[in-house]
């Protein structure tokens, strides 16, 4: 049964004109669910690295094996995303997101109640599918209850919380395991997940659905081939035997072409192919990934940067990291504000240039340098990461057409997660390559990967595909 037309538009198209902020108090659960979730499923991502050496002690595990409390997560996480954003745009976002963020709520407890690596593992698995589920389509429901013309603001609200919980869990890692078991870092999500259900019940919005089928046996060469993209990356970052990188990674290339060609044709194909066709969506793509690979080499390597090569202590090194998640709090908003009058690649541009300076000048720094240069440096990190964030995202959703949203959704998470992962892999060849100085390369190579996502966000400045004016929003509404 198909939804009726009026739940299938935008919330926010049809606003009253008096509604206070531009949003009816409906539309502002629905955010807050969103960004909740999205919040809990980011921080997950980041915490489980600061708890690994806790969790390893009180399971009697191996460091080598207790790594799988982590991959099991992203590899649920990121072999799924597609899958996912397939199935929301044929059964509605809003089930999508619904039972994602059931899955994880109820996995969250079972991660706090298990007492064995692999069973703690196989929950992990369980919460990765969740949060693969939120994460495909919460830019998709954004886009549904934000109207065109202001969509910028939605999605820097989003890049906002995603860019915060990623920086800070390490933070929020450190503080409950002060005071908690390791246990608590799973068990606190079970409440805040149920809040967030209970926001989303009632107001997250009925979204239009495409008409063509899904397919399982593309989900199935989807999931084997980027799950063993990860397996890849994973044992290259461990700098494991090259038969465990080579073969993993070959498997993936396999399983990648042959989706590609079962899906030649299709109207929505869960490899968005058709979608990055589209040069400014395909440019956005580029740009979001070499980003976040910047990103993950920045925040592995600076806790070793700061303690092994500028010799500060751990509790000086978290002071030291919040300059960014701080200013990214502060940049990443305005930009999204911007973003509804400007380019995104202009604003994109600017960001990321500022953010390759920033990492330039942190690889510069001198031997013994002074708090303020190091805390100076990293808010300018923060200001450039902050002002790219948004306008990408608009840009991406905004060169995709309304019944690709969930398509497009999962490439910006599947863009992010792969851009982290390589960034995390390519800190562990800097420290093989440089050995003590692997921290300085490594944040001179994030340098370079800004610079190159820079070109790729002034490349859309030439680029078809999008107006970002607010009277092309309203002719588009």
């Amino acid at each position: 049964m198909s939804i009726p037309e009026a739940a299938a538009t935008p919330a926010a198209s049809s606003l009253p004109a008096n509604a206070p902020g531009g949003m009816t108090p409906t539309e502002r659960r629905a955010m807050a669910a969103i960004l909740l979730a999205v919040a809990l499923a980011t921080l997950d991502t980041a915490i489980a690295n600061t708890a690994l050496p806790a969790i390893a002690a009180d399971l009697n595990a191996p460091p080598a094996a207790s790594v799988w409390v982590i991959n099991a997560y992203q590899l649920a996480m990121v072999a799924t995303l597609l899958p996912f954003a397939a199935l929301g745009d044929i059964l509605g976002h809003r089930r999508i997101y619904l039972g994602g963020l059931a899955l994880f709520t109820i996995a969250s407890l079972a991660c706090a109640l298990v007492n064995t690596l692999p069973t703690l593992a196989a929950a992990r698995a369980l919460q990765g599918i969740g949060a693969s589920a939120i994460m495909s389509v919460n830019i998709a429901l954004i886009r549904f209850i934000y109207p065109p013309m202001r969509l910028g603001r939605g999605v820097g609200l989003n890049a906002l919380v995603v860019g915060v919980s990623f920086a800070v869990g390490p933070t929020v890692a450190s503080l409950v395991l002060a005071v908690a078991s390791w246990q608590w870092l799973f068990a606190i999500n079970v409440p805040l997940g149920v809040i967030a259900l209970a926001f989303a019940l009632p107001a997250l919005p009925h979204t239009t659905r495409g008409k063509h089928g899904f397919d399982p046996w593309a989900a199935l060469l989807s999931v084997i081939a980027f799950a063993s993209l990860i397996l890849a990356l994973g044992a290259a970052a461990q700098r494991e035997a090259l038969h465990l990188v080579l073969v993993p990674l070959a498997i993936a290339l396999v399983f990648g072409g042959l989706l590609m060609k079962r899906e030649t044709g299709h109207p929505a194909p869960m490899l968005p192919v058709d979608l990055l066709r589209r040069p400014m969506f395909a440019l956005s793509t580029v740009t979001a990934m070499c980003s976040f690979a910047a990103q993950g080499l920045a925040f592995v390597s600076l806790p070793f940067y700061f303690e092994t090569v500028l010799h500060r202590s751990q509790v000086d090194t978290g002071f030291l990291m919040t300059p960014w998640p701080v200013l990214v709090a502060l940049a990443a908003p305005i930009a999204g504000r911007l973003s509804d009058r400007y380019p995104p690649g202009l604003l994109g541009g600017i960001g990321l240039a500022i953010l390759s300076a920033g990492l330039a000048s942190l690889a510069m720094l001198p031997a013994d340098p002074h708090a303020f240069e190091i805390v100076l440096r990293m808010a300018v990190c923060g200001v450039g990461f902050g002002f790219f964030q948004s306008p990408n995202l608009k840009a991406l959703m905004a060169s995709a057409p309304p019944e690709r949203s969930g398509g497009a959704s999962g490439v910006i998470a599947t863009a992010r997660l792969l851009g982290q992962t390589t960034g995390a892999a390519l800190v562990a060849l800097c420290f093989g390559i440089a050995g003590d100085h692997g921290p300085t390369l490594a944040l001179a190579l994030g340098a370079v990967f800004a610079a190159a996502a820079t070109i790729a966000s002034g490349a859309r400045l030439f680029a078809p595909g999008l107006d970002p004016s607010p009277a092309a929003a309203r002719a588009d509404r």
